[in-house]
């Protein structure tokens, strides 16, 4: 079969970091996949010492035999077994005993019936070492060069992935997404030399425009196919939650369109490490699969017929049938078999807690179960949607606690405010309400196996809700339960977050993303250190705002912007986008320093002594971005022991100067003498 007729890729990478997936669970995801029409899976778990740490050392024969079994699973399912390997930590790519290794490792389970592979860089260091610098001109060539040489060793198999490595982002790591393209995906030398370089028959895996990508767009996988010169396959994190113990996702496959299908190789979802939640991200990438659009343009595995595909009600498609799952009496030993009957269907079977016993007329009637329903598992879904979005209840309750809480000194009026008050204040309490009892109906579900893996996040959003819930009511006057008390000596349900959650609170730009107060972005920026090679885009975004103002105003930060001053360690930044630069921000710590006279009166510059140039181009619509970009610049001027920074501007430059006032970072200065066309903002640090 040739590579232009391969079917579609569409399945699951197991991908992240934490505890694999078992033998039975992967067995079940191939059934999962076969019954859905997915037919892929990458094994990839990073946890796995063999696939990684110790990626040299070949499998015992206990290990062989599962791997043995667990590919002959997925063949009896049609799902792909891919098996991939991740040398990036400690290779030698011009070492040939490296190289046979690789060859050894993979010809190895090749012995076991694999017939597909990957070899996986990402979140890796970059620096070569001597050995290759001296044999190979990049990082890119030395990867390449392996990756193509284990592939003919291999002799070509259908299916061999490779996931690139970005050469100037050690710290972030990958360069399978465009947000650490240097400096963009068509310019990025790294990627022009795997597109040329990497043999045809390989696919390479992509993330979008982030490693966790919002949106995935038409023009960006075209952008990027160019580049390559092929269609990628999506490694998409969209249900990723190895990155935050705290979050899950159980929203559905959404911000892809179908359109991308026929412009890819295949789509692979890498989703949250606990295995039971993930039947809603599977589910719902299957029906993507299978939409109209996929169906007319790419050959895809079963007869399903396609159809338009709507992310609500894929995602209804799939908590219908999730609810099934609850109602299968499995447990963690094993009993209960998936598959098997449910409860309702073997009544007979069930274990009697009774024992025989009736309550008497005065005495507490025995307690029943409430049953799962569809509205359960929807709220439970829309509390835990996506990484850039809450579910719409989610969203409803947030502004709800937000207007109750802002305007909490009408509650006990008499007024219309305050009867609305009381009126939104209940609606509150019976959505919390709604959560609670979602918890109570889960924590009863006959499949122990799913609620186990669910029960850490249920049970911390139903604290949360509890505890708000008891504000509300201390803001409308009345006495919540003691142990929900707001007070200076709480119970430690009552601060959360551990140390983790103290640190990042201490972060200028706060660690923890309020997709509430301020919902993301669609455009993808980048802040990194000013190059020389960016003093052109500097200079022009620096003289249309002169061109603007027309103003001739002699600033002292003009003359870090134009070069003649070179501005403090860790204080020249500049934002951009895909289209270049788009901001920049230059600062010295002792502003007297670049000062040709006495500009600015002692007083100010004994609590003000640093001095900060900035810009934002009027292209640039998030305020969060540029916030981001300044508060950096601001901790790096308070560790050189700064107390205080101010910024100059033309007056007419009303643009800037009202951007500024809403980032509520800079406050305006009062500076006696200051000539009428500029004002001086500042901030103390």
């Amino acid at each position: 079969m040739s590579k232009k007729s391969r079917i579609f890729l569409s399945g699951v990478v197991e991908g992240f970091y934490g505890r694999p997936w078992t033998m039975s669970q992967r067995k079940e995801l191939f059934r999962r996949e076969q019954k859905w029409g997915l037919n892929g899976y990458l094994y990839a778990p990073k946890d796995d010492y063999k696939h990684r740490m110790y990626w040299r050392d070949l499998y015992s024969l206990e290990e062989a035999d599962q791997l043995m079994t667990l590919i002959s699973a997925a063949k009896e399912h049609n799902v792909e077994f891919i098996y991939a390997l991740s040398p990036g930590l400690d290779i030698t790519f011009s070492n040939p005993k490296e190289v046979a290794a690789l060859k050894r490792k993979l010809s190895q389970v090749c012995g076991f019936g694999c017939r597909s592979f990957a070899l996986l860089f990402d979140d890796i260091e970059t620096e070569m070492c001597p050995a290759d610098k001296e044999a190979f001109s990049s990082f890119a060539e030395a990867q390449v060069s392996v990756t193509n040489e284990v592939f003919l060793h291999l002799e070509e198999p259908q299916t061999f992935l490779f996931c690139p490595t970005e050469l100037t982002l050690v710290v972030c790591g990958a360069d399978y997404c465009a947000a650490f393209c240097s400096p963009s995906v068509p310019l990025s030398a790294y990627l022009n030399t795997v597109g040329e370089k990497l043999n045809a028959g390989i696919d390479i895996l992509w993330t979008g425009p982030k490693v966790v990508s919002q949106d995935i767009s038409v023009a960006s996988i075209e952008e990027v196919s160019a580049v390559l010169r092929r269609p990628p396959v999506i490694w998409d994190n969209i249900h990723a939650n190895d990155y935050d113990p705290q979050r899950l996702f159980l929203g559905p496959f959404k911000n892809r369109p179908t359109e991308l299908i026929p412009k890819l190789r295949g789509v692979l979802t890498n989703p949250n490490c606990e295995f039971e939640p993930n039947f809603v991200a599977v589910h719902t990438l299957a029906t993507w699969c299978k939409s109209s659009y996929a169906q007319k343009d790419v050959p895809m595995d079963g007869d399903d017929q396609g159809s338009d595909y709507n992310p609500h009600e894929a995602l209804q498609l799939a908590l219908t049938d999730w609810l099934v799952e609850f109602n299968r009496a499995d447990q963690p030993d094993g009993s209960g078999a998936r598959g098997g009957r449910s409860k309702r269907d073997a009544s007979e079977e069930e274990p009697m807690q009774t024992d025989g016993y009736v309550p008497g007329p005065k005495d507490n009637p025995l307690y029943t179960a409430e049953p799962l329903t569809l509205a359960d598992l929807t709220l439970l879904s829309e509390l835990f949607y996506l990484p850039y979005e809450h579910g719409p209840t989610a969203l409803v309750m947030l502004q709800e606690l937000h207007w109750l809480r802002s305007n909490c000194d009408a509650a006990a009026d008499e007024s219309e405010k305050g009867k609305e008050w009381r009126q939104r204040a209940e609606k509150f309490d019976e959505m919390c309400g709604a959560v609670v009892q979602m918890f109570n109906r889960l924590s009863n579900v006959p499949n122990r196996i799913i609620l186990y893996d669910l029960y850490n996040y249920i049970c911390d959003i139903k604290s949360g809700v509890t505890m708000a819930k008891a504000y509300v009511k201390t803001l409308g006057g009345r006495t919540p339960h003691p142990s929900l008390a707001l007070t200076d000596d709480p119970e430690p349900w009552g601060f959360r977050g551990a140390l983790s959650g103290e640190f990042q609170r201490m972060l200028p730009s706060h660690g923890n993303r309020d997709l509430f107060r301020s919902p993301p972005a669609t455009r993808v920026y980048t802040i990194r250190p000013c190059t020389p090679k960016d003093q052109p885009e500097v200079m022009k975004i620096f003289k249309e705002m002169q061109t603007e103002t027309q103003q001739k105003v002699e600033l002292v930060g003009d003359r870090l912007v134009e070069g003649h001053v070179t501005p403090s360690q860790n204080c020249s930044l500049i934002l951009d986008d895909a289209s270049g630069v788009c901001g920049y921000v230059f600062a010295l710590s002792d502003a007297k320093t670049a000062m040709t006279k006495s500009q600015y009166p002692e007083t100010m510059l004994q609590d003000f002594p640093s001095v900060m140039a900035l810009q934002i181009h009027s292209k640039v619509p998030d305020h969060d971005a540029a916030k981001r970009l300044i508060l950096q610049v601001l901790s790096a001027l308070r560790d050189s022991g700064s107390k205080g920074v101010f910024s100059e501007f033309r007056s007419n430059d009303r643009r800037m100067f009202d951007f500024l006032k809403t980032l509520n970072v800079f406050q305006v200065l009062k500076v006696e003498g200051l000539p009428t066309n500029l004002v001086i903002m500042g901030t103390k640090l």
